[in-house]
């Protein structure tokens, strides 16, 4: 191919799904382009570096020794034999960090290394740094450490009387919601108590780091970090060094559906790059990775919806507990989520709902994509298949005399501000056509549940079709100070975005470039490496760098436009406004002028430096009620399933969604992200889950940890996206990743519920909740 060769823009799938008419050609630069990733080649090509990648001159490995107990009092920790090893250069435990001994994003309650006290299994106990990894790996085994074992606290319901198992006590918070009057009743009564599993972030790429000591007496950690100014703070308090002495350098991040890079890998890391004086790498394993990062929360839900004899809401009552695991990182966040959508996207005049989080001796729980807002949507759309089941309306209409739009009140007494297309959603997907039913021939044997290899016969298969909506907030919530810094230049017709979001497979980096094509009409934009030099820009979560980042970037690009613009606008005794910048060109409002935008930056130097914030939120009161949220998305599904009812095993053959994106600002890369998160809500569903045995993680592994594969990926198919902007947010877009993945796994168990007649009140689907009660 020649270097000039243009690159096709790809067949959008919404677009065939839809069956819609050919759009017009799109631009290749700018929003609304399928812009690809400036680093996609050297990815797909496996030549990007990520931090396993890393290497330096006299490079020692780290290796971590973590608890094989769920609970246990540490009676002592002897290194000797470990220290004495031939290649070990450092070991480090409790007693060996010079600053604050616990950290925390949210809250600093999780000790560095265990101090006394074992709190979950996999939790840190000391950490070594040798020549060789193996060296590593071996005196982490020499270290002899005596544990009395305790009695762990496993149950969430039993964990409030329970003896404290941390110096804060075991609750963690409570929410209790009360919106309307609580002696509303109504004609239908629907109960249900549901389950929903502790599902794993499961990254391809395991945790990995790299520390190298400054000569000044700090140190730098190139990590995969995608909050490095808040984990480059922890460090530092950690190290007992001010924060401009640590620096984090974020190196490729090889996905990332929560939170990445724990605290707990990179404070280690660089206390034994403290230590010794040389840089120290860490590759965790497989193991380590389960062991060490944060899950999703284990949720029980208990539900009762009071409806009309049509069906219409009156009142939702319901108990939500999250169960934190050991320590609290975001579940007071998360817990305020599941609390304030615990209704969904509909209107309950009456509603009360209490939620707790607690801690217990499983494994920490934390931030992953729709944390909170999955859990109560997986018993909420329980709640109305059940209520649809009982006075006999089909489930897609029940939603329909439901559903919220704009201006109806949240239960948290918010307002529906934005737009909120939910019927719309839920129109597009029940209208659009189902797939074709498989053919009965021994040809067609793959698409039977279970696979080419499955044991089940075609007879046994029963098709099953399901509805579900799904919401969530976007950005931070209850008075997060959301902020963001963005520096645009340009030199010599090249433009530079300097900016800390980093970008974790959400196209932030190429969503920054189109900004700045678009703003200034330049070509050729980079988008600088971020690290902790740079002013900060907020975690990767919640959609926020299409927001707040985003927002930042171009109010620096729009400076830089007007910078451009002003002489030519004095010289022709106009405004800026009256000149356009399109495709290169500059030009007035009445055509008498019209230059280049390469002839008028040539052999300038342009830049300027932008902050987004977005207007406030406030914490939920006592009551459960306040404005807590910036904004909401918002999507509708409908997934088709077949199930074998002998065997309970079961195939998505289709999901069809439709989603509030506000506006497409990457057609590609939106269809991606959607088709991403459908299929994480699958494996949600269906496979994951890391099982727990008296708080000791069974099969810590990607074999006993089953994610979805390509073959278990259905078919997705985009029916519709609604693009009504919401004005208050820059470009009017919304986030694109976790609403499929709150909404998906409701879906399939609606849709295995039609197929079996079974409750399937658990997540992920046990083969036994989907034999036919008839089987």
């Amino acid at each position: 191919m020649s270097s000039d060769a243009t690159t096709a823009i790809p067949t959008l799938p919404f677009a065939e799904a839809a069956g819609a008419a050919p759009e017009p050609e799109t631009p290749l630069l700018g929003l609304g382009a399928s812009l690809p990733q400036a680093d996609a080649r050297a990815k797909a090509e496996g030549t990007f570096p990520y931090a396993a990648d890393l290497w330096a001159e006299g490079l020692l490995w780290a290796a971590i020794l973590r608890s094989p107990h769920a609970h246990a009092r540490i009676v002592s920790v002897d290194t000797s034999a470990a220290e004495a090893m031939p290649g070990v250069r450092a070991v480090v435990t409790a007693a060996d960090v010079p600053g604050t001994a616990t950290y925390g994003r949210r809250v600093a309650d999780r000790p560095v290394f265990a101090d006394g006290l074992v709190r979950h299994h996999g939790e840190a106990i000391a950490a070594v740094a040798a020549d060789h990894p193996d060296t590593a790996r071996l005196a982490t085994a020499a270290i002899l450490v005596e544990y009395e074992l305790l009695e762990p606290v496993t149950d969430p319901e039993k964990a409030f009387a329970a003896e404290p198992l941390h110096p804060d006590g075991n609750l963690i918070r409570h929410i209790p919601l009360a919106f309307g009057d609580p002696e509303a009743t109504g004609e239908v009564v629907v109960e249900g108590l549901y389950r929903v599993g502790r599902q794993d972030p499961a990254p391809i790429g395991a945790e990995a780091g790299l520390a190298v000591p400054r000569p000044d007496g700090g140190v730098e950690l190139y990590t995969a970090s995608t909050d490095p100014h808040t984990d480059r703070d922890l460090a530092a308090a950690c190290f007992g060094l001010a924060p401009d002495q640590v620096k984090i350098v974020v190196t490729g991040v090889p996905g990332a559906t929560g939170d990445r890079e724990d605290p707990g890998f990179q404070i280690p890391l660089g206390l034994l790059a403290l230590r010794t004086g040389c840089p120290v790498k860490l590759t965790a394993t497989r193991e380590e990775s389960f062991l060490g990062h944060a899950h999703r929360h284990p949720t029980l839900l208990r539900y009762r919806h009071h409806a009309d004899a049509e069906g219409r809401l009156l009142k939702v009552e319901a108990q939500i507990l999250l169960d934190a695991g050991a320590y609290a990182d975001s579940s007071s966040e998360s817990l305020a989520a599941a609390v304030a959508f615990a209704c969904g996207p509909y209107v309950v005049p009456h509603a009360f709902v209490e939620g707790w989080a607690v801690r217990t001796n499983n494994p920490p729980s934390g931030h992953v994509r729709g944390e909170g807002a999955m859990q109560v949507c997986a018993a909420y759309e329980a709640q109305m298949d059940k209520l649809a089941g009982r006075i006999g309306v089909d489930p897609a209409e029940l939603r329909m005399r439901n559903v919220l739009s704009t201006g109806d009140l949240l239960p948290t007494g918010q307002t529906v501000t934005c737009p909120a297309p939910v019927a719309e959603l839920l129109g597009a997907v029940r209208d659009f056509p189902l797939p074709a039913l498989p053919k009965d021939t021994p040809e067609e044997d793959w698409l039977l549940p279970g696979g080419p290899e499955g044991a089940g016969e075609p007879g046994a298969v029963r098709r099953g079709v399901g509805y579900a909506l799904g919401m969530v907030h976007m950005l931070g919530a209850e008075g997060t100070d959301e902020v963001s810094t963005a520096t645009v230049r340009v030199l010599d017709g090249v433009a530079t975005v300097i900016c800390s979001a980093v970008d974790t497979g959400s196209g932030f980096s190429t969503l920054a470039r189109q900004i700045v094509q678009e703003t200034l009409g330049v070509d050729e934009v980079h988008v600088a490496p971020v690290d902790t030099d740079q002013p900060p820009a907020g975690a990767a979560t919640h959609g926020r760098h299409t927001w707040v980042s985003g927002g930042a970037v171009e109010r620096a690009a729009k400076m830089v436009r007007t910078q451009l613009l002003q002489p030519l606008a004095h010289k022709f005794g106009m405004s800026t406004e009256l000149l356009q910048i399109s495709d290169g060109k500059i030009t007035s409002y009445d055509g008498v002028l019209s230059t280049t935008v390469a002839e008028e930056m040539d052999g300038k130097e342009l830049w300027a430096t932008a902050q987004c914030r977005p207007h406030p939120t406030e914490p939920l009161d006592e009551s459960g009620q306040g404005d807590a949220f910036v904004g909401l998305a918002f999507c509708a599904i409908r997934a088709v399933v077949d199930v074998d009812i002998e065997l309970g095993a079961v195939r998505v053959v289709e999901m069809a969604v439709a989603q509030d994106v506000g506006r497409i600002l990457n057609p590609a890369q939106l269809a991606t992200r959607i088709e991403a998160g459908v299929t994480q809500g699958v494996g949600a569903a269906l496979t994951e889950n890391l099982r727990t045995a008296r708080g000791l993680v069974r099969h810590p592994d990607l074999t006993g940890y089953a994610l979805p594969t390509s073959l278990d990926a259905p078919d997705i198919r985009i029916v519709k996206l609604v693009e009504e902007r919401d004005v208050v947010a820059p470009f009017g877009a919304k986030p694109a990743s976790a609403v499929p993945v709150v909404t998906s796994p409701a879906a399939v168990a609606a849709a295995v519920r039609a197929a079996t007649g079974r409750p399937v009140n658990r997540l992920p689907i046990r083969p036994q909740s989907a034999v036919a009660a008839n089987a």
